[in-house]
């Protein structure tokens, strides 16, 4: 697979790797020539307790990526590392995880905009380590992350386009303009066009800003259908739910879709996403 840049990092890490082509060299198949990847049947896994081994890991992981964070060398090479170090710590814990179409952004030149349904923070922590390798991608996030005690550090070092999802207009403004320049610069984005994090897909709720971004930047959509509903939101805190391993964690990429007709364009990015979550068995979390 072609890797259009390369970066170094040196220091210890969470997956035992140090510069760029190890990690690439590292991550399973969903990094090389295949398409798609489901998590391979192993007899090891701590699905007894899997909630206390996934945030017992999870800690430590972002007390390093935190660490780098403070210290300013978050970089691409350890943003990878994390993530995919996330990526198998959810997979020890016995939940399988299943990613297509990844093809459809690899195989294409340009940055693009991808517009994703949004379900948990699983989403965020496990994209970097599936995209970022072959495209270099930013995301799209609400001011209050960035402060966040766990999140806030490492999520501010990814120097993401911040929106404070209290005046819509001006979000669409910031959004619109920082977008284009990322773009421009050769960065991907990924949107969450829906108001905030929910279990189901309600088309209605889902707006047409990565369609906006994507046309104003002459750039390619692709539709992005998700499930992680394997971490469940928490009873006190929303982000600290169980990990339940009987679920199956999906990523699908679509095919890249044209934006010179916006409207059409957010009609088929809509309809990729239910008909994944139809496909999946999951059409009850459709709310038409």
């Amino acid at each position: 697979t072609h890797h259009p840049f390369k970066v170094e990092s040196t220091g210890s890490s969470p997956v035992g790797v140090t510069t760029y082509f190890q990690v690439i060299m590292y991550l399973p198949n969903y990094y090389s020539n295949k398409n798609n990847y489901c998590t391979p049947e192993r007899d090891l896994t701590y699905d007894l307790f899997p909630t206390i081994y996934f945030y017992t890991k999870l800690i430590s992981i972002f007390a390093i990526a935190n660490d780098w964070a403070i210290k300013g060398v978050y970089d691409d090479a350890r943003w990878i590392e994390s993530s995919h170090a996330i990526v198998k710590i959810l997979e020890n814990a016995g939940v399988k995880i299943c990613i297509e179409g990844t093809d459809n952004f690899k195989e294409h030149d340009t940055p693009v905009v991808f517009a994703a349904n949004h379900m948990s923070s699983m989403e965020t922590l496990v994209l970097p380590s599936i995209i970022h390798p072959v495209k270099r991608v930013l995301f799209v996030m609400k001011k209050e992350l960035l402060h966040f005690p766990l999140f806030g550090p490492v999520t501010a070092a990814r120097e993401p386009i911040v929106v404070g999802r209290t005046n819509p207009r001006e979000d669409l403004q910031t959004v619109l303009t920082e977008g284009k320049q990322k773009l421009k610069e050769g960065k991907s984005v990924i949107i969450f066009p829906q108001k905030t994090r929910a279990r189901t897909f309600t088309p209605k709720e889902f707006n047409s800003l990565a369609v906006k971004l994507a046309q104003r930047s002459n750039v390619p959509v692709i539709p992005l259908a998700l499930v992680t509903d394997a971490w469940l939101p928490g009873k006190l805190v929303k982000d600290f739910g169980r990990i339940n391993p009987k679920r199956t964690v999906r990523f699908s990429f679509g095919e890249p879709i044209d934006t010179k007709n916006p409207a059409k364009a957010h009609e088929k990015t809509i309809e990729f996403i239910k008909s994944k979550f139809y496909e999946w068995g999951k059409q009850d979390l459709v709310i038409e």
